[in-house]
């Protein structure tokens, strides 16, 4: 009850400022009060009396006004409202033209002098100088408000609302400089031209405005004090990837993402990561709010294997505007999780256009066919308010690129077997299914605002509800291994030829937030709650007990795992001058339940392939914590930031932390660069389910199938019998250091280096088992014996890593190439993670030769993510064309080898003894570079296609070598690495789309 209740009177004190906003609202309906932008109002004053005015677009960019408030047919008393309403000078320069200034002290005299120029009679003449044209996206849709500047001046204006524009400039040999938000900035030429039409391409240049990183004054990607990406969602969708997790592997060389196969729910997951460092230290914001955790932990010989990350396909990529990426610790900032960085997905808004969009795809293999549409929109509230709406479908079929075999050493079954010959002649790949799985997605998302009070503030909500389900595939059964003597899975009149059981989950994942932003005691204050739930249903379908005989099912529930959250957030931001504070508090109450399956699923060993969770693995377990945070950025100068953070917060668990940052950059002349660096401590709390997770898996232990069980933190047989102690926080210290530079308009470069050290780091051990002296029987077997299971894992707090890697970053834009513009991008990153001092084993362990997290386990944390990876990218556009090249290195990666009671057998050559050494098995997978290409086609503003062939060369990882240690890929049944991986296994991937906007 207490924990409720601390959440309902945060709740309760954040949204008593709502009624408040009502009124506001109410008042600012009355008033009819809707404004638009200065420089949209200056194109309706020159539109009515054939006047033009020139200005510098960002001194008035921020100015709006009532439209209302004026009589716009009379000019004199419409300018003299504009000077006192909006606080801007306006001169008449003679004939039909207008200067609109601002008169701050900074650029007073500036523009004085700006002014006797313009005055000059010289000028006066050379102004008459007229170009007109349209601004158009590369859709051909008009853009409004766009800027056009003279180079070198403050002459400019803005595109209307049929994308036109007309300006003045000072000679025939001007330079225009064009730009807007969310688009590539452009240099043109004047050149005489008198008609100038210019076609914008989307995406995010170095000096456009970011959201992390900082909690008050705006910072862009150049002149922030750490590395952040600003991803639009154009630049994600020509990745040619269907989800946003694997779009940002596309894209973000420290990010990885790739798909598990034969390993239960972790194959309807995908573990994702930045910089090598595991899911659960990735913290990932919606609108810049905590987004919920799954509720699956990767239990499974994988990549992030004991970690817990969020569900990235929950969020289509039709809702999304751009995403922020921020490569550095911020825990001092954002709480728990943001170790390695944070990842903000920004939701559109006010679109101008519905937008549908329609794929489809296969492989050159002719399997794993997908099929996705969505179509996203925004409603317009009582004219001032938005509702933006996206609805989108995915499905993607089954692919398998499985071993073949021909004989099972597995289970001791040679090709000319003279009783199975027969099948492994007909079933050469052992009846594997190895590949992506089949998958069916639905999401509904939203993102509304209401502004009221002048503009000033805002009432807003967004979310999603996401229902996927998913079927992958257990090992294949076959009929030497288990039988099926009652015909459960084949007619009594057909020859038996085993099961493969499918391991099916239904997916829900809803995420929920309400808020207001408005000023208090003037401080920016944004007052907000969340709600977010993931939820996984288990089925095990196609299988049997065998304990039950005739009256076992063939479909099984299997269990459900839950985790959800709750949050208040409360957070204040004002500027002071040079001087910027940012402080807020808030408040979480987490939740993790789990569901036992049917009593057919585990009883007497259990439905094959996948155990069903037990009454004793139910757990329905929460905890609260409280945060606060005070933020601090200060311009020294013009060029030297200077910033610092600090957090506290409170588990109910297992006690508090108290974290901090300090962060520094310096601005080179003209913004042509900085130099950035950062030091900060940072942590993560344990989950949830790292705490209290506990079941029974099928896996391959010791050479052969047997039940391992993992038993939870709390529970009496880990805690007293091993000695085990509490889960508690995992710490960590982050330096970054960095460059960046931007020596002309459209080529901009990064360099930042980073190193992060984890103390304490949560690990879900290796196998505990036997020890092979059946003679004696130590403590640690006598819990094996008392629960029937041959090996047991448990999470601890056991191991020190440190992970030093370099970022790169490229890009340089609308190069003139032909009849059309190239963009270049060259990006990369390369890391070493290693771990540092003792493996902190317990001491009852220790002491019967135990070790708990061996090589093989190690080599996930270390060596199971490229080392490097680097992109190129090439996109040219032309006419109605476009054209986009991309190529992706993935480093190597490699596997090492833990004995399994093989090393030294007699399975060499001619019957000889294999090595005896672990790292005589170990093997390193070669780097690879997969080619994507993307070709788009505008027939007009409102229709576009595309086609991608993503691998275009068929690339593949290499395959298995297994030195004799069968084990290694399960009797040959995979041919391709499945506990390491750098980019999976489909091949040559071929879509096609279409595009339209109403």
């Amino acid at each position: 009850m207490g924990k409720h209740f601390k959440i309902s009177i945060l709740l309760f004190i954040c949204f008593s400022f709502i009624p408040q906003g009502t009124m506001w609202a109410k008042k600012t309906s009355e008033e009819s009060d809707q404004k638009i932008s200065l420089t949209n109002f200056l194109v309706l004053i020159s539109e009515e009396h054939k006047i033009f005015f020139t200005y510098n677009p960002s001194e008035i960019s921020d100015k709006q006004l009532n439209p209302n408030e004026f009589d716009i047919a009379k000019l004199k008393k419409t300018l003299g409202m504009l000077e006192k309403k909006v606080e801007v000078n306006i001169d008449h320069l003679g004939n039909s033209y207008y200067v609109v200034y601002t008169a701050s002290k900074k650029n007073r005299g500036e523009l004085k002098q700006i002014k006797v120029d313009l005055l000059a009679p010289k000028n006066i003449a050379s102004v008459q100088h007229s170009i007109t044209g349209k601004i158009t996206d590369n859709n051909g849709n008009p853009l409004i408000g766009v800027n056009v500047i003279e180079k070198g001046t403050s002459n400019g204006t803005t595109s209307d609302f049929d994308g036109n524009y007309s300006i003045n400039v000072s000679n025939e040999n001007a330079v225009l400089v064009i730009s807007s938000i969310g688009y590539n900035a452009q240099e043109i030429n004047v050149a005489g031209q008198s008609t100038i039409n210019v076609s914008m391409e989307e995406g995010i240049a170095l000096d456009e405005v970011i959201m992390i990183g900082n909690r008050s004054k705006p910072r862009t990607v150049l002149n922030s004090a750490v590395p952040v990406d600003n991803i639009g969602v154009a630049e994600l969708i020509n990745t040619g990837q269907p989800t946003v997790d694997k779009m940002l592997t596309f894209k973000v060389p420290s990010f990885n993402s790739t798909n598990q196969t034969i390993s239960d729910a972790t194959a309807h997951f995908d573990p994702a990561d930045l910089r090598g460092l595991g899911p659960s230290r990735t913290l990932v914001l919606i609108n810049g709010k905590r987004k919920n955790q799954s509720a699956l932990v990767y239990i499974n010989d994988t990549p992030g294997k004991g970690e817990v990350g969020v569900d990235l396909k929950s969020v289509p990529a039709a809702a999304i505007e751009r995403i922020e990426v921020l490569r550095d610790g911020a825990s001092a900032q954002y709480g728990s999780d943001a170790i390695a960085g944070v990842i903000n997905m920004v939701l559109k808004k006010d679109v101008e256009y519905t937008s549908v969009n329609i794929n489809s795809g296969v492989t050159t293999e002719g399997d794993g066919f997908n099929f996705g549409a969505d179509l996203n929109t925004t409603l317009n509230i009582d004219d001032v308010g938005y509702a933006n709406l996206t609805f989108a479908y995915y499905q993607q079929d089954l692919t398998n690129r499985a071993g073949e075999p021909g004989e099972d050493v597995l289970f001791g079954v040679a090709a000319d077997d003279p009783t199975w010959s027969g099948w492994l002649r007909d079933n050469p790949d052992l009846g594997m299914t190895v590949g992506q799985p089949e998958s069916k997605s639905t999401n509904i998302s939203y993102n509304a605002g209401i502004p009221f009070k002048n503009g000033k503030g805002e009432f807003y909500s967004f979310g999603g509800f996401t229902y996927r389900k998913g079927k992958s595939f257990a090992l294949f059964r076959a009929p030497y291994w288990v039988p099926d003597p009652f015909n459960l899975l084949h007619s009594p009149n057909e020859e038996y030829n085993g099961f493969q059981p499918t391991f099916e989950t239904d997916i829900r994942d809803n995420n929920f937030t309400i808020g207001v932003k408005t000023q208090f005691l003037g401080f920016n204050t944004d007052i907000s709650g969340t709600h977010g739930r993931n939820a996984v249903d288990y089925e095990v379908n196609n299988s049997i007990n065998p304990a039950l005989g005739a009256s076992s099912p063939t479909s099984f529930d299997v269990g459900a795992y839950t985790f959800g959250n709750l949050l208040g957030n409360l957070d204040f931001s004002r500027s002071f001058g040079d001087l910027s504070l940012s402080f807020g508090a808030e408040i979480k109450e987490e939740r993790f339940t789990s569901e036992a399956g049917q009593t057919a699923s585990y009883v007497s060993g259990g439905v094959q392939s996948f155990p069903g969770l037990q009454p004793g693995n139910v757990v329905n377990e929460s905890r609260n914590n409280y945060g606060l945070y005070g933020d601090l950025e200060m311009d020294v100068t013009e060029q030297f930031l200077l910033g610092g953070a600090i957090r506290y917060e409170d588990f109910s668990d297992f006690g508090d932390n108290t974290s901090w940052k300090i962060s520094g950059r310096y601005l080179f002349g003209e913004e042509k660069g900085t130099i950035r660096g950062s030091y900060s401590t940072g942590f993560r709390a344990p989950s949830l389910h790292q705490i209290y997770l506990s079941n029974v898996q099928t896996l391959v232990s010791g050479g052969t199938v047997s039940n391992q069980g993992t038993f939870n933190n709390v529970d009496p047989v880990i805690r007293n019998g091993l000695g085990v102690p509490q889960l508690t926080a995992e710490t960590s210290k982050n330096i970054s250091a960095g460059i960046t530079f931007k020596p002309v308009q459209n080529l901009s470069l990064s360099v930042d280096y980073y190193n992060v050290k984890v103390d304490d780091r949560v690990l879900f051990t290796g196998e505990i088992g036997f020890d092979g002296d059946d003679a004696n029987t130590n403590p640690v077997e006598q819990i094996l014996l008392d629960n029937d299971i041959t090996s047991l894992k448990f999470f601890v707090n056991a191991v020190n890593t440190e992970t030093s890697g370099l970022d790169v970053v490229a890009n340089y834009r609308n190069i003139p190439f032909g009849n059309g513009t190239l963009e270049l991008n060259v990006s990369a990153n390369f890391n070493e993670t290693k771990i540092v001092d003792e493996i902190n084993t317990p001491a009852l362990l220790a002491q019967n030769g135990y070790e708990i997290f061996n090589r093989k386990e190690q080599s996930r944390i270390t060596s199971a993510r490229p080392k490097s990876k680097i992109l190129l990218g090439l996109d040219y556009e032309i006419n109605n064309w476009n054209f986009i090249l991309n190529n992706t290195y993935f480093g190597e990666v490699s596997w090492k080898h833990a004995n399994n009671g093989l090393n030294g057998a007699p399975l060499g050559p001619g019957g000889s003894n294999l090595p005896t050494d672990d790292a005589a098995y170990d093997q390193t997978f070669a780097g690879k570079i997969l080619t994507d290409l993307i070709i788009n086609h505008n027939f007009s503003d409102k229709i576009s296609a595309s086609i991608s062939v993503n691998n275009l060369l068929n690339v593949f990882p290499d395959e298995i070598d297994t030195k004799g240690d069968f084990v290694t890929d399960l009797g040959g049944r995979f041919r391709y690495p499945w506990e390491v991986n750098q980019f999976g296994f489909n091949g040559t991937v071929i879509n096609g789309g279409v595009s339209f906007k109403f």
